[in-house]
């Protein structure tokens, strides 16, 4: 997938965001913190449901991602977890966060956030 392929999942509450990252203020300089993936086909889109903010993960490089649940599990039916690109590097893309997830895991928040967010196609 390409960061411009289309994609469904939920994407976040414009107006929850700005509050979202003052509580959670991003740690590279490009702010994404914009959608939940839940699949790359876009014709479908995924039911409503309750996401929460339950951990972060960071490689010390440019790609900075909070981990949620979605309906009560992080795991993606991909086989991956469930994310928010929270902020990039210089040169990093959104994509990247699957593969820090999966390199070095996640570290649980002191307290879930639950996020208001809609199922959307992606692009």
């Amino acid at each position: 997938m390409t960061a411009s392929s289309p994609f469904a999942g939920w994407k976040l509450d414009r107006a929850e965001r700005d509050a979202l990252l003052e509580q959670f203020p991003p740690r590279y300089a490009n702010a994404v913190a914009d959608h939940v993936t839940q699949q790359l086909d876009p014709t479908t889109l995924p039911p409503e449901a309750k996401i929460v903010i339950v951990g972060r993960t960071d490689d010390d490089n440019g790609v900075e991602a909070m981990v949620v649940t979605v309906g009560g599990t992080v795991d993606r039916p991909d086989g991956s977890t469930y994310h928010i690109t929270w902020s990039l590097g210089e040169g990093r893309r959104a994509i990247e966060s699957n593969d820090v997830l999966k390199e070095r895991g996640w570290k649980e928040l002191d307290h879930p956030v639950p996020v208001t967010a809609i199922p959307a196609r992606i692009s």
